[in-house]
């Protein structure tokens, strides 16, 4: 197969954009705010990982956003958290609407890290947000299934990155009726091809893994990191990493993702 000039390799332990990583800010006050928006009843792990996450990356500050369900059992590494009204299913509710907005005007980006559980008014609640918020938008693990009835909101929007399974690439590219299928067997350049493509006709950026290289693309730019931790990508660590990067570089989704995947 002919190289593709879209297409970028990171080397393992050396940056591909170094100046991403050279610029990242010094001290608390430069450093920005990261919202995070997550958790139901039965699970808000994912909040407290990419919370700590998140700080250990080097933002400035971290607000967590979390069903009101929650109040007795968010452990104390969480010192900064605004509860909204959750719904009988033990996630947010409608009301919980304002809460987000306002979470979204204190923040300079949102990371939407899952643990939301499978409910239709969730799904209403987080669509009427990500119309409503317009800056850096990171969506991840069960949180993108919510969008699944409703994807043209995600990947015709400016501003977003999706941090996907392969399994869940899939499904947005047949939910958008995109004239390509992916399998799991396809070569990897054919999957780079796909997303060179995918990107220019949405103005989505996109992180997957598959054969063991986690793939960037964005506005057709495609770069791919060998990558033999999953685990990073289902626990969130790798979206939070990313809000973190591309929070510090607005206009530089693609240099800041894969830049975060390696320092």
């Amino acid at each position: 197969m002919e190289p593709l000039n879209y297409w970028q390799k990171q080397i393992p332990g050396k940056p591909l954009f170094p100046d991403i990583e050279w610029n990242k800010p010094e001290g608390r006050m430069h450093a920005g705010r990261l919202g995070i928006i997550g958790g139901n009843k039965l699970g808000f792990a994912s909040v407290g990982d990419a919370y700590i996450t998140a700080n250990d990356t080097g933002i400035g500050y971290v607000r967590a956003l979390l069903p009101d369900v929650l109040k007795k059992s968010v452990p104390n590494t969480i010192t900064d958290i605004v509860y909204a009204p959750s719904n009988p299913s033990g996630g947010l509710n409608r009301d919980a609407l304002n809460e987000m907005k306002a979470l979204g005007a204190w923040s300079e980006g949102i990371l939407l890290i899952g643990d939301v559980g499978r409910n239709s008014e969730t799904a209403i609640l987080y669509e009427n947000f990500v119309r409503s918020y317009d800056g850096p938008l990171t969506i991840t693990r069960d949180a993108i299934d919510l969008f699944l009835n409703s994807t043209e909101t995600i990947v015709e929007r400016n501003n977003t990155l999706l941090v996907v399974s392969f399994a869940q690439l899939q499904k947005i590219f047949t939910r958008v009726y995109y004239p390509k299928v992916l399998t799991f067997s396809m070569q990897l350049q054919q999957l780079i091809e796909a997303l060179h493509k995918f990107t220019i006709t949405y103005p989505v950026s996109i992180a997957t893994l598959h054969q063991d290289r986690l793939i960037v693309a964005s506005s057709g730019d495609v770069t791919t990191t060998e990558w033999q931790n999953p685990m990073a990508i289902w626990k969130g660590t790798v979206a939070t990493r990313a809000a973190a990067y591309w929070l510090w570089n607005q206009k530089k989704p693609l240099q800041a993702t894969t830049t975060s995947l390696i320092s």
